[in-house]
């Protein structure tokens, strides 16, 4: 959700809404635009303000007043709307260049582009999420698709920083994958991915399915809202299924320390665990191979995400299916409905998460249902 524009004065708001509109497709090029009339009792303005927001439309060659007839829009221009991605962790994590893909490929962004910012030599994520967020404030654009900083204590802050930087510029922006509060909080930003706690409701119950009592939830240190969404499917799965929660089979440490994977196999004694996501169930299966267990006979191991290396891991992959492609092509349309409307209400979109079944959970004869079928 942008922020309020009640600074600006009030012909530039009427100019800044009817601009959006008009490049985000909800008048087309070719299509009459509502009269002065009524556009004076849309926006609750004089027919001076209207029509200086009106005149400077056609400044901007955006519109063709025919006399006689009325005010229509020209043809869209080439360049369309430019956004900006502002993804710190891009070719460093599974998902996003995916998403980014998709985002690209979305029939309703065709004539719109995507500006991949770059920040030189920059001392930290953080710095260069910053550096990036400055130069889309500098350029312009119609909006950002933000992936927010995880895995650091000061993550937080930066991210807050980006926001609050954005909102200043009265750029909108569309959050991918994950809020930046932690959960159950939520910004007032659109969000479009997986719903995760349906996600760690899907694996866990699955490897209660299997026969599998005591699972282990484990994860990366200061890792993301979405992590603390997938620990409480998690933990609804064991209550809905009559088992007991134990606060120690819920760990965030370095997965790939095989003494601290030791340690905690020999004190906790899990029969199953799962992992926040791919990245750390393929660390934590090579460490415990290290160690001597067999998967899936000593222990299974189930990640979330689907990557594309999952099934390549020395036992293939159990893990939750992340449709990162269909979130990007999902969120232009959030942000093109976003600039449409940017006083309707702020949108989480989910998109549905499939189980994927394979050897390292000991069940890969097993029919995976979705998460529809399998909470419903």
């Amino acid at each position: 959700m942008i922020s309020s524009s009640l600074e600006a004065p009030k012909y530039q708001q009427v100019f800044d809404s009817l601009r959006r509109e008009i490049l985000s497709g909800r008048y087309r090029p070719g299509e009459k635009l509502p009269s002065e009339a009524d556009l004076v009792k849309r926006f609750g303005a004089s027919r001076i303000t209207i029509g200086r927001a009106v005149r400077e439309l056609r400044e901007q060659d955006l519109i063709d007043r025919r006399a006689g007839s009325g005010t229509y829009v020209r043809s869209a221009k080439s360049s369309g709307l430019t956004f900006g991605l502002l993804i710190p962790n891009l070719g460093q994590t599974d998902i996003f260049e995916p998403m980014c893909q998709g985002m690209a490929d979305a029939s309703q962004g065709g004539r719109h582009a995507l500006l991949w910012g770059y920040a030189e030599e920059t001392p930290s994520r953080n710095e260069q999420a910053w550096r990036l967020c400055q130069q889309y404030v500098e350029r312009g654009v119609s909006g950002v698709f933000f992936a927010p900083l995880e895995l650091a204590a000061e993550d937080a802050q930066a991210n807050r920083r980006v926001a609050i930087a954005l909102d200043k510029a009265r750029i909108p922006m569309v959050l991918l994958d994950r809020c930046y509060l932690p959960y159950p909080h939520r910004s007032r930003y659109d969000l479009v991915g997986i719903d995760n706690r349906r996600a760690g409701y899907l694996i866990t119950e699955h490897l209660l399915q299997v026969g599998s009592r005591r699972i282990a939830f484990v994860a990366y240190p200061h890792s993301a809202s979405t992590v603390e969404a997938r620990i409480a499917g998690y933990r609804e799965a064991l209550f809905f299924h009559d088992i007991p929660f134990e606060r120690s089979l819920v760990r965030r440490f370095d997965v790939g320390d095989r003494e601290a994977v030791r340690q905690f196999m020999e004190g906790e004694l899990p029969e199953a665990l799962i992992c926040a996501n791919d990245h750390a169930a393929g660390k934590l299966m090579h460490a415990l191979l290290a160690l001597g267990y067999r998967i899936p006979d000593q222990v299974r191991i189930a990640g979330i995400d689907n990557a594309p290396y999952s099934s390549l891991l020395p036992v293939p992959l159990t893990t939750v299916h992340q449709p990162s492609r269909e979130i990007g092509m999902t969120a232009m349309g959030v942000m093109l409905d976003r600039l449409a409307r940017p006083a309707m209400p702020t949108r989480d979109v989910f998109l549905a998460a499939k189980l994927v079944v394979r050897d390292s959970c000991g069940a890969s004869n097993v029919q995976a249902p979705t998460a529809e079928e399998s909470i419903a």
